[in-house]
């Protein structure tokens, strides 16, 4: 078994060449020589620079400077892709909401009108020399004409044609007021027969009736436009009454009176539309078309309707905003105005 007897460090000292190998790691790595060591004196010059530059402050405020004009000019370039996303819209998207509305062509039956039954009713006949009769509805037709461009909207061209009791002319008044504007340039004319009780438009004009009006309201499937029938006369559109019912005035009534007048005008600012509607004192449907229409023309017959008759029809077309009275029959005028008769003399 190995001696393992204590040994002097002191002796050690003296003598290292016979100190133990734990005694010799204890005189070079032990505590007793733990302590500050001295900073040399003979290091090279240039490993001193690095260490005095990087304690100077200066050096680091500079870059800090040269990085916050690169971070301005970045903000508005974010900021500015919102208000550029909807001009890079995807193809077709921008093109839906900027492209205007497009009006329906109106694609019924084609009807020719029978000239004969014009000249019966004492209408006005498009290709005939003119007439006082025609002058007189000029005169007419200009005032609507003129209400209606100021207005710029689709209620102003919706002209509603009535009378306060049977027999005053509202019929013959639409009728030929229809074919007077229809004679203006660019300008479509749809004559609607809104009497259902009465219907006479296709019979003034010799063309047979077909579906119509209340087909469209009562029939969510049908097109509108599809019942609107061109005629012969240029400009001049038609649409029947229909098929009459015990529900004409909750048709009349209901949301889709307003989508079919609107499909029928919209996107057309040269087109007009004519109501020849029943009486107002003897049926509903003219004072429940009052509300989809911006003109209205209440015909009254000279020296027959009563002035009470006259205001109490003006109180049931009350919804439209623009009533205008139109005397039929005079015999008379205050001026010694007429019409037709300047051609005849000889100058």
């Amino acid at each position: 078994m190995t001696e393992q007897s204590k040994v002097s460090r002191d002796t050690a000292h003296r003598a290292p060449k016979r100190n133990s190998l734990f005694e010799r790691a204890d005189a070079a790595f032990g505590l007793d020589n733990l302590g500050p060591k001295a900073v040399p004196t003979n290091l090279p010059a240039q490993r001193a620079v690095p260490k005095q530059r990087k304690a100077e402050p200066a050096p680091q405020t500079e870059p800090q400077s040269q990085v916050q004009p690169q971070a301005a000019p970045q903000e508005p370039s974010f900021t500015q892709a919102p208000s550029s996303a909807p001009v890079e819209a995807p193809f077709g998207v921008g093109e839906q909401q900027s492209k205007p509305v497009r009006a329906v062509t109106l694609c019924g039956p084609m009807m020719e009108i029978d000239r004969d039954h014009m000249v019966d009713a004492d209408l006005i006949v498009p290709e005939d020399p003119v007439t006082g009769l025609l002058e007189e509805f000029r005169i007419v037709k200009r005032e609507l004409l003129a209400d209606a461009r100021a207005s710029d909207d689709d209620l102003a061209r919706r002209i509603l044609i009535c009378s306060p009791l049977p027999g005053e002319g509202k019929t013959y008044c639409a009728t030929n007021l229809a074919i007077a504007l229809a004679a203006e340039r660019d300008i479509e004319v749809v004559l609607i027969d809104a009497d259902m009780i009465n219907p006479s438009i296709t019979r003034r004009l010799g063309v047979d009736a077909g579906p119509g009006l209340m087909d469209a309201l009562a029939d969510k499937t049908l097109k509108p436009e599809e019942l609107v029938s061109p005629t012969d006369i240029d400009g001049l559109f038609i649409m029947s009454a229909g098929t009459s019912s015990a529900l004409d005035a909750e048709y009349l009534t209901s949301a889709r009176t307003h989508e079919v007048l609107d499909r029928l005008t919209r996107g057309a600012p040269n087109r007009f539309i004519i109501f020849d509607t029943p009486p107002a004192l003897a049926a509903s449907p003219a004072a429940e078309l009052a509300a989809h229409v911006g003109q209205a023309v209440l015909v009254v017959r000279a020296d027959e309707t009563s002035r009470a008759s006259l205001d109490d029809a003006s109180q049931l077309l009350s919804a439209c905003p623009d009533i205008k009275l139109l005397l039929n029959a005079a015999q008379f005028s205050p001026s010694g105005r007429r019409f037709g008769d300047y051609g005849e003399r000889e100058e």
